[in-house]
């Protein structure tokens, strides 16, 4: 259980017609990593390159007026595929270059026409006269620049102008020679602003332009209305949509499955199922005329590994994932971290009533962060210690304790995580000799690294006993012989007692990291208590209550992040360095295509 395991080698052979759909019904399954075999080409044809490329200069000028992709509606193969779909898209353009020029230009008229509707909505109580503006002589020029809110260019002394508000960007509607304007122009530009000239349909009162903005703004979204009518039905007659569908299938293929190559009339699809069981489902509910098999994978080929651990150790997973997947020899302590991370959570945050709403949090936020369902397990863990202290939401007294008071006896409070330290760091050691184990190399590890435990434990000891002193010289003295029996000369022997020394000394200094477990646990008590003494120093039952409550509230945001940083560096630092091997490939899922409005969007990971 504590060992990821290979996912299952299959191979599909299928209806070259009936290929795509299959392929896409088992992406959406979620149980295949597709793996490039000999039946899979390296790269795509020249044939498929040229045709994408076609696909993708046509995207870029004409997708914002194409409708959303349509689904495969029966099986094709992807040649035919992008044949059949550039021919259509090709046809469509061919037809929609002229009524796609008439559009945009509306769409220019129209945004135009806006923005002249509020520049004249802004003056329309002044006395200017718009046809002195846009035909004033060759001495003087008028136009309106917009900038950022923040931006505001210098009017020049030989020009006149009037600042306007214009949504989220600000406007100046300037007036005077030509040199004036163009250094306002400078300043436009340098604020990432623009200069607009004069509509030519501008005259008399801000009021008689206004109403010729707000007719012809009307009459332009009726033609843009037809206009897309116009290509709409177009592309209904052509069958865009179904084409698009045919384009985007085939490049979703070339870039999450690859070209399969394929004969007359079957092809080969090859991989690896983390569900044998949901494989067979999808195949059988696609309709696809194939047959799937399970032989072993092909010589020299890594099988991608899964760790499957129970519900309430997926969680913990982030802590391996963290480091990359544990190879196919190595320990997943997934399920051990589901009791380890809880208690020391938990001691570090020991409280009954913090615990509670940290409870509550993980059952509200799993769902849509599963990481925070280890919350739960913290919480319950921080209620647990929470009754050892006697504290409730920082008040002593309520709940009785049943070890003791941090603050009032804090010497147990930090010896207690040193004892739990070292046994941790103990079980570290002992993955690490089951790990020799599974590659064979029991033997090796007997008599290079055995000596190591046999040292830390007898310095462990030794403060209980002198005898434990014995053992960690039989230790130095295992770990010395172990290494002349494996190299058979006497040399090696002053190297092995130099690294077992070293090693000790890392453990000793790991275990004492784990002091800090008891120091928070303290801290996370004196915090409470100074909040217990800023609330009984307030003077109304109001006050006190609302002390109480955002102290609370801060010492479980605070202290939540604070503890679980602490818990994670203990867990990747001082407890993986013993044995974890993070030379493993990740599962990954070949990810279904999602079509939205003629473009390929990958869903996210």
């Amino acid at each position: 259980m504590m060992r990821p395991h290979p996912a299952e080698w299959f191979q599909i052979v299928v209806a070259k017609d009936d290929a795509v759909l299959l392929l896409e019904d088992l992406a959406n399954s979620g149980c295949i990593e597709l793996e490039a075999g000999k039946d899979t080409a390296p790269g795509l044809s020249e044939e498929l390159q040229r045709g994408f490329a076609r696909f993708d200069a046509l995207a870029q000028r004409f997708s914002n007026y194409w409708p959303e992709a349509g689904t495969v509606a029966r099986p094709v193969e992807v040649h035919e595929m992008v044949e059949r779909g550039l021919a259509v898209v090709e046809a469509w353009s061919a037809a929609a270059t002229g009524p796609i020029a008439s559009l945009q230009a509306l769409e220019a008229e129209r945004s135009s026409l806006r923005l002249w509707r509020q520049v004249l909505q802004e003056v329309r109580d002044g006395t200017l006269d718009f046809s002195a503006l846009v035909a004033p002589g060759k001495a003087v020029e008028s136009a309106l620049f917009v900038f950022p809110e923040d931006a505001a260019p210098a009017l020049p002394q030989a020009a006149l102008g009037r600042r306007l508000k214009l949504g989220p960007e600000a406007a100046l509607l300037a007036v005077g020679p030509p040199d004036a304007l163009d250094a306002i122009t400078r300043q436009a530009l340098s604020a990432q602003g623009k200069r607009i000239e004069m509509p030519a349909w501008a005259r008399g009162k801000a009021g008689e332009s206004l109403a010729y903005a707000s007719s012809r703004l009307a009459a332009t979204d009726e033609q843009l209305a037809a206009a897309r009518t116009a290509l709409e039905r177009l592309s209904a007659r052509l069958h865009l949509g179904e084409a698009l569908g045919w384009l985007r299938h085939a490049q979703w293929m070339a870039r999450s499955v690859g070209e399969v190559r394929s004969g007359e009339h079957f092809c080969r699809i090859t991989g690896w199922t983390d569900d044998r069981g949901r494989l067979k489902r999808a195949l059988a509910a696609s309709g696809a005329r194939a047959l799937a098999g399970f032989p072993a994978p092909p010589r020299g080929v890594q099988a991608p590994l899964l760790l499957q651990n129970p519900w309430w150790a997926r969680p913990f997973e982030v802590f391996s994932r963290a480091l990359g997947m544990p190879a196919r020899y190595a320990a997943d302590p997934s399920m051990l971290l589901a009791v380890i991370v809880p208690l020391l959570f938990g001691y570090m945050f020991g409280d009954v009533g913090q615990g509670a709403i940290l409870v509550a949090a993980g059952l509200l936020l799993r769902k849509r962060v599963p990481m925070l369902g280890m919350l739960i397990a913290g919480g319950v863990s921080a209620m647990l210690f929470g009754l050892f202290f006697g504290s409730l939401f920082g008040l002593h007294g309520i709940v009785s304790a049943l070890w003791l008071m941090p603050l009032e006896d804090p010497l147990p409070v930090l010896v207690m995580p040193l004892a739990g330290g070292a046994v941790l760091l103990l079980l570290g050691l002992v993955i690490n000799a089951l790990e020799a184990y599974w590659r064979g190399k029991l033997r090796h590890w007997l008599v290079t690294d055995a000596g190591l435990i046999a040292v830390y434990l007898g310095i462990l000891a030794g403060f209980l006993h002198a005898a434990g002193y014995a053992v960690a010289a039989a230790g130095v003295l295992l770990a010395v012989a172990g290494r002349v029996a494996l190299t058979r000369r006497l040399r090696p022997a002053l190297g092995a007692a130099g690294e077992l020394l070293e090693k000790t000394l890392q453990l000793l200094i790991n275990t004492l990291s784990f002091v800090r477990v008891g120091a928070f646990a303290l801290a996370h008590a004196g915090l409470s208590a100074a909040i217990i003494a800023l609330a009984g120093a307030a003077t109304s039952t109001a006050g006190h209550v609302t002390v109480m409550v955002l102290g609370n509230i801060a010492v479980i945001v605070v202290e939540a992040l604070v503890v679980s940083i602490q818990t994670t560096r203990l867990v990747l630092f001082e407890f993986f360095t013993r044995f974890f091997v993070s030379k493993g490939r990740e599962f990954h899922p070949l990810s279904p295509p999602v079509f939205v409005r003629g473009e390929l969007h990958e869903p996210a990971s």
